[in-house]
């Protein structure tokens, strides 16, 4: 046992544990969990899978059940700038404290049996929530469904927001592998909440072999809504469907539901920061199709805009690149602090036309060159979770 007393020491040995960061398989957790939980969770749980609009779900289904009576906890992952993210109950992130205690427990449990990082996180958020007594925890997927730590717990509702082409190294490469995968967090006689527009076949055969009861949500929420872009009005209508399917061990009023859906909010989902005449957009979209719907959100208001981007090396750039030059005058290119960045001048290569780029050597670089062009009204900056939060950091700063 090495000496661990604050939080860093502790996510610094259990990322030193395992060679690889992601090992999916739910052998080594679904251990743990049995000790930890012989008789399963003490609260209901609402699972949410998906390639994109996780997130965003989740928040909107918090911000609802944040209007009533009922204690929720709420697991999100990665974080943008602390740890701390990603746990919060009735919407306050947890203490240092109350995280490492949880990993102790765990440490006292697990013994033989080597966890990676996230799934410490997962099991962490089960103690967490247990010990903070709450009514619901809703619980975001990291990767896939049916092979994720989350997917140790028999959920009483599950969700998957969409099917797209992301991590291909793990969930295979189309989307009917993909929508397999995801697929597996539904439960048998559970219902489940989908909002993917045209859900693959994988999808609808496994519900059916299982005897999991499927609602599709085509219809985008009409009313105020605290996020922006038609696929967060999906995203709503997917919070309410899986709300008003717990209504009867958590009853709301539509008054709760519309004023949780108004109140919502996300950080780096299409977040809107003003600095001096410039609108900064901060959006953590790292996959084809959420790039697609970063940009049909940009074009509901067009204007002038420039992209601070950069992405990890396993991301289909050139696809994602393209999809967004046609809204972007100019692009600042940024390294990242991952192991899995793109190196600058790779980056540049992905471009059809590398003259509309500029390689800065750190993210402050980009910031200040997009501050001084006078005729550009907006700036984007996507790419990845990791270039978000080093923006964050000093655009809340400016």
């Amino acid at each position: 046992m090495h000496d661990k007393h604050t939080l860093d020491d502790w996510l610094n040995w259990q990322e030193s544990l395992m060679e690889e960061t992601i090992v999916l398989g739910l052998d080594r957790v679904q251990v743990v969990y049995d000790r930890l939980f012989p008789k399963g969770v003490p609260y209901k749980v609402i699972t949410v899978a998906g390639t994109n609009g996780k997130g965003s779900t989740v928040s909107f289904i918090d911000s609802i059940y944040r209007q009533s009576k009922y204690k929720i906890g709420r697991s999100t992952s990665p974080h943008l700038l602390k740890y701390n993210e990603r746990y919060a109950i009735d919407g306050e992130e947890v203490s240092d404290e109350t995280i490492i205690k949880a990993f102790e427990l765990i440490e006292t449990k697990r013994q033989e049996v080597t966890l990676t990082y996230f799934e410490f996180s997962t099991l962490a958020a089960l103690i967490i929530f247990a010990e903070a007594k709450i009514d619901l925890a809703i619980l975001e997927v990291g990767l896939g469904g049916r092979l994720d730590s989350v997917n140790v717990v028999d959920n009483d509702v599950s969700v998957i927001t969409n099917i797209a082409i992301d991590h291909t190294d793990y969930l295979g490469d189309t989307r009917e592998a993909i929508g397999r995968e995801k697929a597996g967090i539904m439960r048998t006689s559970r219902p489940c909440i989908c909002g993917d527009q045209d859900p693959p076949q994988s999808l609808l055969s496994y519900a059916k072999e299982i005897g999991a009861p499927i609602t599709f949500v085509s219809e985008g929420y009409q009313d105020e809504i605290g996020l922006e872009g038609a696929h967060q009005r999906i995203n709503a209508s997917v919070a309410i469907k899986a709300v008003k399917k717990m209504m009867d061990c958590f009853e709301v009023t539509d008054q709760m539901i519309t004023e949780g859906v108004k109140n919502a909010t996300i950080k780096a989902r299409f977040e809107k920061k003003y600095v001096g005449d410039k609108t900064f957009i901060l959006d953590v979209a790292h996959n084809p199709a959420a790039v697609k719907t970063l940009v049909d959100t940009l074009e509901e208001s067009p204007m002038s805009t420039v992209a601070i981007f950069s992405a990890l090396i396993d991301k289909d750039i050139i696809d994602m690149v393209n999809l967004a030059s046609k809204s972007i005058q100019h692009w600042y290119l940024v390294p990242l602090s991952s192991e899995r960045a793109i190196e600058s001048n790779d980056l540049k290569s992905k471009f059809s036309d590398p003259s509309s780029t500029t390689i800065c050597e750190d993210m402050n670089s980009a910031i200040q060159k997009s501050l001084a062009l006078e005729n550009i009204q907006r700036v984007v900056i996507f790419g990845s979770f990791y270039t978000i939060a080093d923006a964050t950091l000093i655009v809340d700063n400016l």
